[in-house]
């Protein structure tokens, strides 16, 4: 989780990523890796190979939106790519580049009123994907996650990577772990010095083939809205959308859980927060 190495190791993945004929150029001589040269990615970004090479060593203090402009068109980079260099870009170094505050790790009692008056699913989480808090119907759908938590805090990627029964739980595990990975990745931009965070990828690392696997891909992404298939123990599956909401204040992400009107998803959610009132599943 070292800024540097996550930089290096960022840049050098989507360096590899493309063929010189992708990017207008002449396959010049035998290359012993595959993708771009630092000198052509500089050629293309219009920078010398040696800032490049300052660049791609982690060093981004002082980098201006121009020369970010110019990386991100010589590495094609997504939009989602692009947020994670300008984040990277940002918490660099230790002098004018102020970090981002820490999150909270717990959620105010507005929020928490919040989440108890909306009818679907809903939950707060930090950038590490710890479920923070949630309403009385998300803690029954999320109710493997939590169970598998123990007394600690629920977290999807432990969850996903840790406990065989994600495997049943979503609909669709590969997809669910990927975008998992891909998020830490998002959040290490962000908050590259957060103990929490490094913490987390250190254990996944090493009890987890899986996330190691991923990790090393370097897939990046935001979330705000998508969709979810969840195999719930009593609800059969589910077929779900979620969007979110920041929590700037707070540095946590308030996201809910709703289905397609009239489907059947949408009748086994009704089930589930019928449940909420009987006393087995009354919150704590």
């Amino acid at each position: 989780m070292d800024h540097a190495a996550e930089t290096r190791a960022f840049l050098t993945s989507r360096r590899a990523g493309i063929s010189p004929q992708e990017a207008g150029l002449p396959a010049q001589g035998t290359r012993r890796v595959p993708g771009l040269r630092r000198a052509e990615v500089a050629r293309l970004a219009g920078i010398s190979v040696e800032y490049y090479a300052r660049l791609e060593r982690g060093d981004l203090s002082g980098v201006s939106d121009q020369v970010l402009d110019s990386l991100a068109r010589a590495l094609r980079l997504s939009e989602h790519d692009r947020t994670h260099l300008e984040s990277l870009a940002r918490t660099s170094g230790t002098g004018h580049r102020r970090r981002r505050p820490a999150a909270a790790d717990t959620v105010r009692p507005n929020v928490q009123h919040l989440l108890d008056s909306m009818t679907g699913p809903a939950f707060v989480v930090n950038g590490c994907g710890d479920v923070l808090a949630a309403n009385a119907v998300g803690r029954i759908l999320y109710a493997p996650m939590i169970e598998s938590a123990g007394s600690a805090t629920p977290n999807h990627a432990r969850f996903t990577f840790l406990d065989p029964r994600s495997h049943q739980f979503w609909g669709d595990w590969e997809s669910a772990a990927d975008n998992l990975v891909a998020l830490l990745h998002a959040q290490a931009g962000r908050g590259p010095y957060g103990k929490g965070l490094t913490d987390l990828v250190a254990e996944l690392s090493t009890h987890s083939q899986a996330f190691r696997t991923r990790w090393a891909d370097h897939d990046i992404l935001q979330f705000h809205r998508g969709a979810k298939v969840i195999h719930h123990p009593d609800a059969g599956l589910l077929h779900l959308s979620y969007e979110t909401l920041d929590l700037p204040g707070d540095g946590l992400i308030l996201f809910t859980y709703g289905a397609e009107p009239g489907s059947d998803s949408e009748d086994a959610l009704r089930i589930l927060a019928g449940r909420t009132a009987a006393p087995d599943h009354a919150p704590e």
